[in-house]
């Protein structure tokens, strides 16, 4: 194997980021070659699949309490300080590193140069450099893949330092605890250790890019699928975990720009990386035709279990966790656009899975309406899907993405408001929840009536029918949908009890309300007024 790689032989760490005394640097491997070191250094195993599968070992998801941002000139005024984003101090920052940097002396390392953004006017070339292959390996299907020809003169402008073997001293270097994921945006670098949870390196560019596009470019970063009909329009589909988001984009009349993030730039959604990290429990081709085939080689899965005796991944398995995954390029999937990137969009779609079954199926926003529902991103958990949850409870994300914005909401949601204001694009909330009652008495909405009533919103089938609105969400309501019966359309219609849809509905509006409290001082005037009005 080559010290250096097909194409890295003019790079050079100890320039750009102070990496000296390594040991073999491999640069950009295949992912024959990472596959190969993986099982070889006992890290990895293949599948009957043809996919690698590999533990993560301590850590099988993000942190969010070990994410830190450095607090310095660039970012003191303009990041939104918190819970989510957390201060760390840029003299600290230094040290760590140094201290990461003298525990890489000796040690080889795998370097990947790709870059993120599918729309060359806002493209951003990392270079990764990781403890293990198979970190590497997730870089190389995450994220966008140069040429040959662009790897010869590759010149970066990120670097992501992971190893997970590094773990920190936290009365030394002022961490939580002995993992890690820092981003540094005056340095440009982001450093991860203590922890081999791939996703760490994907969020934390998904991170990077909600700071700079916004901030910097006017470009609407998005946590959200996206895909193109055979007429060139763009359907852009934001939710939380469990509300369809990856099924209802998985469409086989559309082509899939990408699963994960975006951008929206003033003429075009672009696909933020090159791959995609699906979540694999109870994984069948039934449910998830896509997904189930892309797992092959070339894929990586994460903490999965194994049919006893076998190499045959077993997605019911959770022994290790519920959060196995599978991240894989993008060209694993064969109804793709190529290259990842549509047209503005011409719907939006809010997808939430409300367990109290008190909004409608699907109703149009206004722009001021589809800002605070940005804003609130919110879906239900369902009693007995997680420990303690006896009944259905709120989840709220801002911009349907909380976790991985630097900025206040406001920001987006204005945003947002700007690319929408003097346009004809469509924003709808679909209810993928609940009707006739919470969860417990109502039942869940079909799959097959939501993908109609998409599809009739995508074909301009909802343009032209009556709207009648919702009282406390005042939200706007089609009277009739092609290939949907229309006495499920109004939610109050398929409750028994009206009195009690009355009273959960005012219930929700008040948790809504309650919930905004903490961007009110930040968020315009016309924002406030879409929120619902709860009833004394």
């Amino acid at each position: 194997m080559d010290v250096f790689g097909k194409h890295g032989k003019n790079a050079n760490l100890e320039e750009s980021i102070g990496l000296s005394e390594l040991g073999n640097q491999f640069w950009n491997l295949s992912p024959s070659e990472l596959i190969e070191d993986t099982i070889i250094n006992g890290q990895g195993m293949l599948t009957d699949t043809g996919a690698l599968a590999i533990e993560t070992g301590e850590f099988t998801g993000r942190s969010p309490k070990d994410r830190f941002v450095v607090c310095d000139e660039k970012t003191e005024d303009a990041v939104w300080w918190g819970d989510i984003n957390i201060k760390f101090d840029a003299a600290k920052f230094d040290a760590l590193y140094n201290r990461m940097k003298a525990y890489l002396n000796g040690k080889d390392v795998y370097v990947r140069d790709a870059y993120a953004c599918a729309d060359d006017n806002h493209r951003l070339n990392l270079r990764v450099v990781t403890e293990f292959p198979w970190s590497n390996q997730f870089a190389y299907n995450m994220f966008l893949r140069p040429t040959n020809d662009e790897l010869a003169d590759f010149d970066p402008e990120w670097h992501i330092v992971c190893a997970p073997g590094f773990k920190a001293d936290p009365e030394i270097d002022g961490t939580r605890q002995h993992n890690f994921a820092i981003l540094n945006f005056t340095k440009k670098m982001i450093i991860i250790g203590g922890t081999g949870y791939t996703g760490e390196i994907k969020k934390g560019i998904f991170s990077v890019l909600n700071f700079v596009l916004p901030h910097e470019k006017n470009v609407l970063s998005m946590h959200c699928s996206a895909n193109v009909g055979k007429d060139g329009d763009t359907a852009v589909f934001f939710g939380l975990s469990g509300t369809g988001k990856t099924t209802l984009s998985s469409d086989p009349d559309r082509k899939l720009i990408g699963d994960d993030e975006h951008g929206w730039a003033d003429d075009t959604v672009f696909n933020f990386e090159g791959g995609c990290y699906a979540k694999t429990v109870d994984l069948s081709r039934e449910k998830e035709p896509q997904i189930f085939d892309a797992i092959k080689y070339g894929a990586i899965l994460e903490n999965i279990g194994f049919q006893e005796g076998t190499s045959t991944p077993d997605y019911e398995d959770v022994k290790i966790t519920q959060n196995t995954r599978v991240s894989y390029p993008i060209h694993h999937i064969d109804n793709i656009m190529t290259p990842s990137i549509g047209g503005a969009p011409k719907n939006i779609f809010f997808l939430t899975c409300d367990a109290f079954g008190v909004l409608p199926p699907i109703s149009r926003l206004t722009k001021e309406q589809a800002m605070y529902h940005f804003m609130s991103g919110y879906t239900a958990k369902v009693a007995g899907t997680e420990m303690g949850i006896t009944e259905p409870q709120t989840t709220f994300s801002a911009c349907f993405g909380a976790a991985f914005l630097p900025l206040h909401p406001a920001k987006y949601a204005e945003l947002l408001g700007d690319k929408l204001e003097g346009t004809d694009i469509k924003v709808w909330l679909v209810n993928t929840g609940w009707s006739g009652g919470s969860h417990g008495v109502g039942s869940r909405m079909k799959l097959s009536y939501t993908r109609s009533m998409i599809t009739a919103a995508m074909n301009g089938e909802l343009d032209n029918v009556e709207f009648q609105n919702q009282p406390i969400f005042d939200l706007s309501i089609p009277t009739t949908c092609p290939n949907v019966p229309d006495e499920i359309l109004n939610p109050k219609d398929t409750w028994e009890d009206k009195a009690a849809f009355d009273k959960t509905a005012n219930s929700l509006a008040e948790q809504f309300v309650k919930n905004f409290e903490v961007f009110e001082a930040g968020s315009s005037e016309a924002i406030l007024s879409a929120a619902p009005k709860v009833m004394a």
